[in-house]
């Protein structure tokens, strides 16, 4: 192992890629992990900025060869997964690779890292709030919020497994605390980044 990692875990609405965005923005020395997926890109996606898009047989065939960090098969003939490649990468820009993923995949890599890593766990002030922020973002239908809401209360209970927990109830405080974590554990100077 070559460095330390970032993971970033949470149940969907609870902040996490507006954290990890503060956090890119803050701490130079980080470096967005891109992960592999075989689903097809999305209009606005680009290959090798927001996923590596891969068939499912390349993904298959790399399962294979073990080259990946880990992987998960979301959905049948669906993988997501994070690019052993992709760690040597930023490795060797001397940066630390920062991970936006969730809970599964976030337990996962720590596993993988061991002390290596700092997991952080971004928890909802609770689970009403959460609902709350899931409806303000107006892209479920009731059944599919209600599927997340579900989801998000069993992904709650993962947090204990994490290096810290976060509650994510005032942003702003949440970030500047979070950069200190994490520049703290990088060993690197305070930023002044807010």
């Amino acid at each position: 192992m070559k460095g330390k990692a970032i993971i970033v875990s949470a149940p969907s609405g609870a902040g996490k890629t507006t954290i990890v965005r503060h956090l890119l923005e803050t701490v130079p020395r980080l470096e967005f992990s891109v992960s592999a997926c075989s689903r097809p890109g999305r209009e606005n996606e680009v290959h090798g900025r927001d996923y590596y898009f891969i068939t499912p047989d390349e993904f298959r065939e790399k399962i294979r060869r073990d080259e990946f960090v880990e992987w998960e098969e979301v959905y049948p003939g669906r993988f997501y997964g994070t690019p052993k490649q992709e760690m040597e990468r930023i490795w060797s820009l001397g940066k630390a690779p920062i991970f936006d993923v969730d809970v599964k995949g976030g337990l996962n890599l720590k596993r993988y890292f061991g002390d290596a890593a700092l997991a952080l766990f971004i928890h909802p002030p609770s689970v009403e709030e959460l609902e709350h922020r899931l409806r303000k973002r107006g892209t479920e239908s009731e059944a599919t919020l209600q599927e997340r809401i579900g989801k998000a209360a069993y992904e709650l209970t993962f947090a204990p497994r994490f290096d810290r927990v976060v509650i994510n109830d005032d942003l702003e405080l949440k970030c500047r605390e979070i950069v200190g974590m994490v520049t703290a554990f990088l060993d690197l100077p305070e930023t002044t980044g807010a």
